[in-house]
């Protein structure tokens, strides 16, 4: 049955520690050591494994609306490590494929940064070994033509440049690691492509699935810059070769995902599926259904242990939102009755980190929990619970602003940015109650999650 949970935000029961960021005199910058390094054992000589561990809830990032700050804090304690002046303000936010560091997007000024959040492990074969350290800005930066799309998955982070028309450059990707991004590596895994484009790509092992434009005179797309096909590309000594092209099977393409079986393309008439066959990709278009009432996708979620895709279709500029469950076995799409407030738009999606639930955020301060059932042999997504994260005025939310959150990836937590009260909210998922409340003196626009992920 489907319940709705009303948050209380009573001091007493939220252990939580008062900051301020950006350099006030009250707040506590703790600075980590960096750990020492692992003595060399004997052979045949046991030790713990658990030695080289380490137990955290993580690093928390936040990004200024107001300016070109970013904090870090650390979940242990909700302290605040350290600040960092971005090269730009307005940039977007998120993180690298291992979680190891905050990634930094200015679209407009063609540069992409990285800020190390100092958790992160390293496979030293015989043990995994993390490490704990300060926060660091990273001299490592990536640039081109109006990076727009960043998407992480199988331990690499695409950076899709859509490129310009104007300036006669074509769109691009560039393909890094979290060790390239340590070690500033110089030479990157680069693919370019011939026009400009507003596109997409993901990264599995040594293959790159990428959206591509063709000529106008063949293109299905009736926006100019959007892609209609996907092509399949094998990197050779550093360079993606084309093997495969499922030319004009997705007009008007925009958003993708994937997880360990399929890939999954938004389409304007559809979705595009694509699954691995005997070392060479195969299709299948699965139609749009008459609840998206003329409405596309053109967003798509998915989780490594989840075989159903979700799907968001919404009106351009925002509004009201359809979401879908898409079954690449079977072919199908059906719609997920989500149950929203009256007038809820949602402002930002997810799955939880083990693919239980899947989360919408929604600019009423509301977040809906819906998690999978079976029903006759298919898995149907409900709502479980809508959890109210905010007794705040909405009159009063910043011109420009939205609640915004990010999820753990080592626990069932959720962290909702309110900036009106200027707080970031820590949500426990299985009690549906809030364990912690991160006070800010600023305003947030964006939050993301970094550390050592659980492994899969």
């Amino acid at each position: 049955m489907n319940t709705q949970t009303k948050l209380t935000f009573l001091a007493a029961a939220i252990s939580s520690v008062l900051l301020t960021g950006c350099g006030d005199a009250e707040t506590t910058i703790v600075e980590l050591p960096p750990i020492e390094e692992e003595h060399d054992h004997d052979e045949g000589e046991e030790h713990n494994h658990d030695e080289y561990e380490i137990d955290s809830a993580g690093r928390l990032s936040v990004t200024d609306a107001d300016s070109n700050a970013l904090a870090i804090f650390d979940l242990d304690d909700n302290s605040l490590l350290d600040t960092f002046s971005l090269t730009h303000s307005g940039s977007a936010l998120t993180h690298s494929a291992d979680y190891r560091f905050a990634v930094v997007t200015s679209r407009a000024n063609d540069l992409v940064e990285f800020i190390d959040g100092g958790l992160w492990r390293e496979d030293h074969v015989e043990h995994l070994h993390d490490y704990e350290e300060a926060p660091a800005y990273s001299d490592f930066t990536l640039a081109g033509s109006r990076p727009t799309h960043v998407d992480g998955h199988d331990s690499q982070l695409a950076v899709f440049y859509d490129g310009d028309a104007d300036s006669g450059i074509p769109a691009s990707v560039q393909v890094v690691t979290d060790t390239d991004i340590a070690a500033e590596t110089a030479e990157v895994n680069t693919l370019t492509f011939n026009v400009n484009m507003h596109g997409v790509a993901k990264p599995v092992d040594d293959m790159l699935i990428a959206s591509v434009r063709r000529d106008d005179s063949e293109t299905t797309s009736a926006n100019p810059i959007l892609p209609d096909s996907v092509g399949i590309y094998h990197r050779h000594d550093g360079d993606y070769e084309q093997e495969q092209l499922f030319a004009g099977e997705c007009p008007d393409l925009h958003g993708a995902a994937l997880n360990d079986e399929h890939v999954v393309f938004g389409c304007s008439d559809g979705v595009l599926v694509l699954h691995a066959h005997d070392e060479e990709y195969e299709s299948l278009k699965v139609d749009n259904i008459d609840e998206l009432n003329g409405m596309r996708i053109g967003t798509v979620y998915a989780h490594h242990d989840v075989e159903t895709f979700i799907g968001i279709a919404s009106q351009h500029g925002g509004g009201s939102a359809v979401l879908t469950a898409i079954d690449p076995e079977l072919g199908e799409m059906e719609a997920i009755d989500w149950e929203p407030e009256t007038n809820a738009h949602p402002v930002s999606y997810g799955f939880s980190f083990d693919g239980e639930h899947f989360l919408i955020l929604d600019d009423l301060g509301y977040l809906s929990v819906l998690s999978a059932h079976e029903h006759d042999d298919h898995a149907h997504w409900e709502l479980e619970e809508r959890l109210d994260i905010s007794d705040a005025d909405l009159s009063l939310m910043p011109e420009g602003g939205a609640f915004s959150m990010t999820i753990a990836q080592n626990a069932a937590e959720v962290y909702v940015a309110d900036p009106i009260a200027q707080h970031v909210l820590v949500i426990d998922l299985e009690s549906g109650e809030t364990t912690g409340d991160i006070e800010l003196d600023f305003v947030p626009s964006a939050v993301t999650w970094l550390g050592i992920a659980e492994a899969h």
